[in-house]
């Protein structure tokens, strides 16, 4: 069928909708309602779509064109539930199982006939997370029967005034009642900060400026005054609660304050622009990453048994096998975050090990250069610059890595240089789910991160092409069958890590395992003899520099428009040409 899908944004959602519904032969386009009303009247009148799918939608569609086509939403609530903050009520009244609801537009929000519906288990997660994951599988598996019930043309959708469906609205989720009380014990300051950790964050006051808190994790040794900031790790700052104390990986100061840079981005960096509270014990001011009167704390990368403290890298090992995880918020990798990756990675290879798993945690993956953190610098460009290298760095030595094999291990979605340091590992695993966006042109980039050495060996350089110029969304079904990927892992996201390690085991059970390490530095020597991978590199990166310094190229408008959530491009993002 012809189907067009109509979302606010084409966010993780939208983007694995469309690449499962390609994958069945559908034929899709996608319209942003960011546009306006009269981009989705154009795209349905130039299209003339048979059905209309809205994933991901925060305003209504036009009423001229849900009565003259069928048009199905996704709601992300069980039968019954209505209004715009389902999944944040959920969070809030600690529900252990939600749902999902695909219904048919209407006049009135989220009450038309459902075509399909699902549940799910809601972990103690952030919101975002579960969206990605337990949301996101429950929501594409309803989307895809609801299709199917459709194209049969025999099924009756179902009203939701029938009995044992339960209606109830819910009003929009307010600050109001996101507010922290920090006299408040952990468990509820954690709740209340995964319950918005990507969007809205929580408004709170920090040396008396308002910003907004994103992210939340446990602490579990320091302890202060409830509400009392104690130390900083890795870009995130340590609170105190009424009985512990959480870790907040960012923050994002309020767009009337002034601060050119009002976006999500580190938490120690944006303090390192505060003033130091009263009372404050001496410092050297003038770091730009972290503020000068707080303690910078690090956690040890091989963590003891027990401890619950919040850490963005760990190592861990079993037996012959060992496991570097991360976890970078939305995936983006600065520069420090590639460097103190790098360091642990070889760390990771002074260990007695014959594999070694990089990643393994839930969620994303890694989706390569920090745009926040570039927009936020006083240098962009040279920022740009260092964050590349720094990627390039790491990207470089998993692939010089000749004496154990590799393992990328992918829990979620992974995009542009994200996916290109999955590509230097020996094998790709990927949880059935994900979505690979291995391209770089919608910042209006070539890309680097050893990609025309990684990507035409893997897939062959007509499809390496193809990927990367036409810059559509990668199901992990169709990464699997192309070559991207080399073992799809049909998995719940909460079984993925343990999944990982069973599947690792298998591995180093293996006989053949000593011949294919052998393999692979014999492999790797005749390709350095054929082309040095310096010269990979020296080609990419002169790409990159010209457009990293060039103050009229592309990439900073687009960079900026992204960061800072403007509308900017095509409507229609899927289109021919469109630069996005």
């Amino acid at each position: 069928m012809d189907i067009l899908l109509v979302a606010s944004a084409f966010n993780s959602l939208s983007q694995r909708v469309y690449a499962e519904l390609s994958d069945e032969g559908h034929r899709v386009d996608v319209v942003l309602a960011s546009h306006g009303p009269d981009a989705v009247r154009d795209a349905v009148r130039e299209m003339g779509p048979e059905l209309i799918i809205a994933p991901m939608l925060k305003s209504s569609l036009p009423e001229d064109v849900w009565r003259e086509h069928t048009c199905l939403i996704v709601h992300p609530g069980p039968p019954g539930d209505r209004g715009p903050s389902s999944l944040d009520w959920a969070i809030a009244e600690e529900a252990r199982e939600w749902g999902v609801t695909v219904l048919q537009a209407e006049a009135a929000m989220d009450a038309g006939d459902v075509w399909a519906d699902g549940s799910f288990p809601v972990p103690p997660v952030g919101k975002s997370d579960v969206y990605r994951n337990e949301l996101s599988d429950a929501a594409t598996a309803a989307v895809l029967l609801a299709v199917r019930r459709y194209a049969d043309g025999s099924y009756k959708p179902r009203p939701q005034n029938e009995p044992g469906v339960h209606v109830m609205w819910r009003d929009f989720f307010r600050q109001e009642q996101r507010r922290i009380d920090w006299d408040d014990d952990t468990a509820t300051v954690l709740r209340r900060l995964r319950g918005a950790d990507s969007q809205p964050g929580v408004r709170d006051e920090i040396c008396g400026r308002e910003v907004f808190l994103h992210g939340g994790h446990p602490e579990d040794r320091l302890r202060g005054e409830p509400g009392e900031l104690l130390a900083t790790r890795a870009g995130a700052v340590c609170r105190a609660t009424r009985d512990g104390a959480v870790w907040i990986p960012e923050l994002r100061p309020r767009k009337s304050s002034g601060d050119p840079a009002s976006f999500r981005r580190p938490a120690a960096s944006v303090l390192s622009g505060f003033p130091a509270p009263p009372g404050s014990g001496p410092g050297m001011p003038g770091s730009n990453d972290r503020p000068y009167w707080l303690p910078e704390i690090a956690a040890p990368l091989e963590l003891p048994p027990g401890r619950t403290t919040w850490a963005d890298i760990r190592y861990r090992q079993r037996g012959p096998i060992g496991f570097l995880s991360f976890s970078f918020p939305g995936g983006a990798m600065s520069t420090t975050h590639c460097r103190r990756l790098l360091a642990a990675w070889r760390y990771a290879l002074t260990r007695p090990t014959s594999v070694l798993v990089l990643g393994g945690a839930r969620d994303f993956f890694s989706n390569g250069i920090h745009l926040n953190v570039i927009e936020a610098s006083s240098d962009p460009a040279g920022e740009s610059w260092s964050n590349l290298n720094a990627m390039n760095d790491l990207v470089e030595a998993v692939l010089r890595t000749t004496d154990r094999l590799v393992v990328a291990a992918l829990g979620g979605n992974a995009a542009a240089g994200g996916v290109m340091l999955a590509l230097a590992a020996d094998e790709v695993w990927c949880r059935t789910g994900g979505v690979l966006n291995p391209h770089y042109r919608n910042m209006g980039l070539h890309g680097s991160e050893y990609w025309t050495y990684s990507l035409p060996r893997r897939v062959g350089a007509e499809t390496a092409e193809r990927l990367t110029t036409e810059a559509r969304p990668v199901s992990a079904a169709t990464a699997e069958r192309i070559g991207l990927v080399d073992r799809l892992v049909p998995v719940a996201a909460q079984d993925f890590t343990a999944e990982v390690e069973r599947l690792a085991a298998d591995l180093t059970a293996d006989p053949d395992l000593p011949r294919r390490i052998t393999a692979k530095a014999t492999a790797r020597h005749a390709d350095e003899l054929h082309r040095p991978l310096a010269e990979y590199r020296r080609a990419e990166l002169a790409r990159m520099r010209a457009v990293f310094f060039d103050p009229e190229a592309p990439y900073h408008a687009l960079r900026s428009a992204f960061v800072r959530k403007l509308p900017t491009g095509s409507p229609r993002p899927l289109a021919a040409g469109d630069a996005r």
